[in-house]
């Protein structure tokens, strides 16, 4: 998700971005993406774990160059298709628990109609996504879990303006 700053309303673009470490990012991630597999009875296949930083496109396109980025993290569980309704339906469950509001969400019935839950934390902007991947014809049909940041800045970073 390349938007970044771009979601954020035009009063507050300028406001403090949150403070973190590209690794910190990257082990929170991994971490809240173990904690939903582990939720809902799932393993993780760690080697397709992918792990992306975007730059920040602001609302006119501009990009800063004080080292803000936006995280995007995905890993694949080999759960079956026949699972993915009930892993869906359980993400639901616990993220809406968690404080998140649930953006999109579609159970599984086919290669065509697979599964998929979006979710977005309201507090700090954070997004979950789980969704079928995999055609299950010519590549299998797993799992895959997946978060993305809103835009955040290196600690010590002095943040630009626009």
């Amino acid at each position: 998700m390349t938007e970044g700053c771009a979601s954020q309303d035009a009063a507050d673009r300028d406001a403090l971005l949150p403070r973190t470490e590209k690794a910190a990012a990257v082990k929170w991630a991994k971490d809240h993406t173990a904690r939903l597999a582990e939720a809902v009875g799932v393993d993780l296949l760690p080697d397709t774990a992918r792990t992306v930083f975007e730059e920040c496109v602001g609302e006119h396109d501009e990009v800063a160059d004080d080292g803000r980025y936006s995280l995007f993290y995905y890993v694949y569980s080999p759960a079956p298709a026949t699972d993915h309704t009930r892993i869906v339906r359980t993400l639901r469950s616990e993220l809406t628990r968690s404080g998140y509001e649930i953006t999109g969400y579609r159970e599984f019935k086919s290669a065509y109609e697979s599964a998929v839950l979006r979710a977005r934390n309201t507090k700090n902007r954070y997004f979950v996504e789980g969704e079928t991947v995999g055609s299950g014809k010519a590549k299998p049909q797993r799992f895959s879990f997946s978060v993305s940041t809103p835009c955040m800045l290196p600690p010590g970073a002095e943040q630009q303006q626009f």
